[in-house]
């Protein structure tokens, strides 16, 4: 199924006469930190999953899809203190990671759990509401917990509200330049305690610190479509994904999602204007720092 990965053409993120940066530039040094994930968790016994647009790449490109500019991954939450220190021990020291264990002016509400970055490079996220306030700004790999849900909608909507709540006031505080630790460390503590509530549950989910995704963008899925994660090919590597990975895409992408075959080759369902990268604002391939306009 090789003639899946077709498409290749240049969606340039950047170019200013002097120097041209396509989406496939960005997307081969991410490979290289994924490379790196992957090596860790193989060698620590973690197990990880392409999730988002990056498991939808597995099974429509075998790679990734290719306007996108970034990767996303999942670890469980039992998983996640043995993720850490695997990183803290095991990580090259070509990369380097951010999250609130580590660094508690990490951001731990409406978005990834854990930023994973390559250094001497830089990256300007489309972020309107939380600026990244850790030091480097590398480009990276999004790292996510899956959670355990509650089956109880009706009580699963009561904890998602708590944070819903906090929200608004963790952000105000933040881009007043105040760092919340304590509502932030609230959260977390929060987030583990209905986690590890709701073990036996049958439902995953992005954690309910993340708590528009699941009306936005991702349903809860059941527990035995996303695990025991599996390998797949993803640009000539063999990464981990979802155990039942087309039945989760359709869920969340929904039921035409997936390239169809017109009889002659496979064919994109998504609209020709929806086909570009939505994350990066600005990016320096070469350098830690903003590069020239």
């Amino acid at each position: 199924m090789n003639d899946r990965i077709l498409e290749r053409e240049d969606y340039v993120l950047k170019d200013n006469g002097r120097e041209k940066i396509t989406v496939r530039d960005l997307q081969l040094e991410v490979l290289s930190i994924m490379d790196e994930i992957h090596r860790v968790c193989e060698k620590n016994n973690i197990k990880y999953g392409l999730m988002a647009g990056s498991a939808l790449g597995i099974v429509n490109y075998k790679g990734f899809i290719p306007w996108d500019d970034d990767i996303d991954v999942c670890v469980e939450r039992k998983d996640w203190n043995k993720f850490i220190e695997a990183l803290k021990k095991d990580l090259s020291d070509d990369f380097y990671f951010q999250c609130f264990e580590t660094d508690k002016k990490f951001n731990v509400i409406n978005g990834p759990t854990m930023k994973v970055r390559k250094k001497g490079t830089y990256i300007k996220e489309t972020n309107f509401l939380l600026k990244n306030k850790c030091k480097g700004d590398g480009i990276f790999v999004d790292v996510i917990i899956y959670d355990n849900i509650c089956e109880n909608k009706f009580i699963d909507e009561i904890n998602r509200t708590v944070i819903k709540i906090l929200m608004p006031i963790l952000v105000l505080l933040d881009n007043l330049h105040i760092n919340p630790i304590h509502l932030k460390k609230f959260v977390v503590w929060f987030s583990n305690r209905y986690s590890r509530k709701y073990e036996n549950s049958k439902l995953m989910s992005q954690p309910i610190s993340v708590p528009w995704e699941k009306f936005m963008h991702e349903p809860v899925f059941l527990k035995e479509d996303i695990l025991p994660f599996k390998k797949y090919e993803f640009e000539g590597r063999q990464f981990y994904s979802y155990n039942n990975i087309e039945k989760i895409l359709k869920e969340w992408y929904g039921p035409n999602c997936l390239k169809r075959w017109d009889g002659k080759k496979w064919v994109e369902t998504l609209p020709i204007d929806k086909r570009k990268p939505k994350h990066t604002v600005d990016l320096n391939l070469k350098g830690d720092g903003p590069s020239e306009k």
